[in-house]
């Protein structure tokens, strides 16, 4: 799973070639709204999913998500009760974020799945599968006008991985930002989730 950049909406060049003659705003003027896009991709399967949020990425974003993709997920694969995590070790995922593992660990508990999380060594992320699929779609809508959500989204909704469409949805829920987890809470919360017999692995 990835998160890209957020994507400016408003009447702003995105490079690219389009067929149709398209005029734009050539200076980074402010736009109307952002949207950042989330994704999850299964590279056995070619399934992509394709999140988008209009505020700030945050840990909680992030393992919300997850929940709310697995919540759907799980009734295709139950037999499935171990998810390999490969990601980039960006600011709000990182393993010493402390919101985003003490969310991690409660996601484990609650679905009673094991997690582990593999991340990628720095500037290795171009090896990450999902970084080819977000690739796309940014030359899908390049040479395109992206002034609303909905333009957004019929943009992601229209791209293919392979032949298939991606799952798309729009969060609209405000997170709180710069999150902390105190250090004796982070202790009891792994007292708590020893005891329970949950495996959260963390590989780099």
């Amino acid at each position: 799973m990835d998160a890209k950049a957020a994507v400016k909406i408003g009447n702003f060049s995105r490079g690219g070639k389009s067929r149709v003659l398209t005029k734009a705003l050539d200076h980074d003027f402010k736009p109307d709204s952002t949207l950042t896009p989330f994704g999850i991709f299964l590279p056995k399967y070619d399934d992509l999913f394709l999140y988008f949020t209009p505020f700030t990425l945050t840990s909680d974003f992030i393992v919300d998500t997850l929940e709310l993709w697995w919540l759907k997920q799980k009734k295709f694969s139950p037999s499935v009760n171990t998810l390999v995590i490969n990601q980039d070790n960006g600011p709000e995922n990182q393993s010493h974020r402390t919101q985003f593992v003490k969310r991690m660990v409660e996601f484990v508990a609650k679905s009673n799945t094991s997690v582990s999380l593999a991340y990628y060594p720095p500037y290795h992320s171009k090896y990450n599968p999902i970084e080819r699929c977000l690739g796309v779609l940014e030359n899908h809508w390049n040479g395109s006008i992206l002034d609303t959500l909905d333009s957004v989204l019929h943009f992601a909704h229209s791209m293919t991985w392979k032949g298939k469409h991606p799952y798309v949805e729009l969060i609209s829920k405000p997170y709180q930002t710069g999150v902390k987890v105190p250090k004796f809470l982070m202790k009891s919360l792994d007292l708590h989730f020893a005891s329970k017999n949950r495996v959260l692995g963390i590989m780099r």
